[in-house]
């Protein structure tokens, strides 16, 4: 946040979330294809948790968790009604069971690869199977834990389904889960823990990667990647722009929410060697000079001896001096210069440098002369149903309105604006009945729209009308999402709604 009149600091503090490590996901460098076998390369480094009869594999990237139940003891291959998994997450991390948000995933009877999800309604309870994007390929053969051939089931999870974001700022991104096997032949069923559909409070922590293996040369000389995104992707006006088959596909994006500065690998190793121990982190506000950018957060540290992350506290000295992490140890973030929040940061271009010294805080360490440049805007896009029209009469929220026969139809004006330019999607779209929708205008951000604003007031349908598939209850929603990331996904969204039923 700006500091008070007079001061020359960035103050912001963040606070501990305790965690204890059963087992750690590792970054997955292409993604996994579901229909390669366990064996081949892509699963090679997996995370691994035993249980008794097998192993848990986990890998992820930015988008999906890459998981498989490799239960070793089941050597029959007779997948069905009678083999089947259960797979459940705690997708608001609080080791209780809550109504509408949990979710167990598992399959029709005969369907193996149909992947459905169920919501938890209490203890045992559940919703029916629903859609879901995620999925599940099923698998009978060798693994790297048994040569005997057995049953394997994979899985592709979406980490915003289970409530997963690599940018989580307090602490280490992870999530609690518990799962169940069945095999006929030979038969058994065990579930991991025992009981876990009425009781979360046994299911196993899985810790999710943020060390993905970028190349090098991307890297910034000091302060080589906000996030995901490295430094050399970072244009001169503060947005990055990565390609579209990196780990995040950046599009001309702003900067927002909490940002992590991740070192050169590279670099901080060759500063510890020279006798780096302390460095200090300075930021310019737009128009402004630079001051000491401080900030205290949390980091955890792998304990070889423990199995676990161990939780450390990093924060500056009085003077506005840090200590600098030895490179050879294992962190959840490696080489993390800074966290800090931004949400009270005037938009505009803050520009971010670091300087390096030995032990006494005094004497500098010679390091490249870097400086940051980030546009960062928290403001989000305006979304504005400006108005319903029939026959260029306001329709009016909760108004039951007949329309003539087709084409008879409605027109809305909308307005989604950002004035920092930072606009990336707007869509319009109707909800009704039981789970159907129509869309009815979207538009992207594209390179020619350069820092797109959007538009206020535009006629939709700009030529005749958008007439309703039936008679119903009509919810119009605008959604105007902004263009804006954290650095390990976009930010930022505005929704905006007008409910009438329309008769036809």
């Amino acid at each position: 946040m700006l500091p008070p009149s007079g001061t020359q600091r960035f103050i912001s503090v963040m606070d501990p979330r305790p965690l204890v490590l059963l087992f750690r996901s590792t970054w997955a460098d292409t993604p996994i294809d579901l229909n390669a076998p366990l064996n081949s390369g892509p699963w090679e480094g997996a995370g691994r948790m035993r249980f008794n009869r097998g192993w848990v594999l986990a890998k992820n990237d930015a988008r999906f968790l890459y998981l498989a139940l490799d239960v070793t003891a089941d050597t029959g291959n007779d997948p069905g009604t009678s083999d089947y998994f259960w797979l459940t997450f705690d997708v608001n991390r609080d080791r209780a069971i809550t109504s509408g948000r949990d979710i167990n995933f598992a399959t029709p009877p005969n369907q193996p690869e149909n992947l459905r999800k169920q919501m938890y309604l209490g203890p045992n309870q559940w919703t029916g199977l629903q859609e879901t994007p995620s999925e599940t390929r099923k698998e009978f053969g060798p693994s790297p834990n048994s040569a005997a051939n057995h049953r394997i089931w994979k899985f592709r999870i979406d980490l915003s389904e289970i409530g997963v974001n690599l940018g989580w700022p307090l602490g280490t991104p992870h999530t609690f889960l518990g799962f169940r096997v069945r095999s006929q032949s030979p038969g058994f069923m065990e579930e991991v823990p025992a009981g876990f559909g009425g009781d979360f409070s046994g299911l196993r922590q899985l810790i999710f990667s943020r060390k993905p293996s970028v190349d090098p040369a991307l890297l910034g000389p000091v302060i080589g990647s906000v996030g995901l995104i490295p430094t050399t992707n970072i244009a001169a006006g503060g947005r990055a722009t990565t390609d579209p088959g990196y780990f995040i596909h950046a599009e001309n994006a702003a900067f927002g929410g909490t940002l992590n500065l991740i070192g050169n690998g590279t670099r901080m190793a060759s500063l510890w060697a020279a006798g780096a121990r302390k460095y200090r982190i300075q930021m310019a506000p737009p128009g402004g000079s630079y001051a000491d950018l401080l900030s205290s957060w949390f980091n955890y540290r792998w304990n070889p001896s423990q199995g676990r992350y161990v939780l450390e506290t990093f924060a500056p000295t009085a003077a506005g001096v840090y200590s600098l992490t030895n490179p050879a140890h294992d962190y959840s973030i490696d080489d993390l210069l800074i966290q800090f929040p931004t949400g009270a940061f005037p938009p505009g271009l803050h520009r971010f440098r670091v300087s390096f010294f030995q032990n006494d805080a005094t004497t500098p360490v010679s390091a490249p002369n870097q400086v940051l440049s980030l546009f960062i805007d928290n403001h989000l896009p305006q979304a504005v149903i400006d108005s319903v029209q029939h026959g260029g009469a306001e329709v009016s929220a909760c108004a039951i309105q007949n329309l003539g026969a087709a084409p008879d139809g409605i027109r809305f004006r909308i307005t989604a604006h950002d004035p920092e330019g930072n606009l990336r999607a707007v869509s319009l779209r109707a909800t009704y009945g039981d789970n159907q929708s129509a869309t009815i205008f979207s538009e992207a951000w594209t390179p020619a729209l350069g820092n797109w604003a959007g538009f206020t007031n535009r006629l939709i349908p700009p030529r005749g009308t958008w007439r309703p598939p039936v008679s119903c209850a009509y919810s119009f929603i605008l959604t105007a999402s902004a263009r804006t990331t954290n650095g390990y996904s976009y930010i930022g969204r505005t929704d905006a709604h007008r409910n009438v039923t329309l008769i036809v």
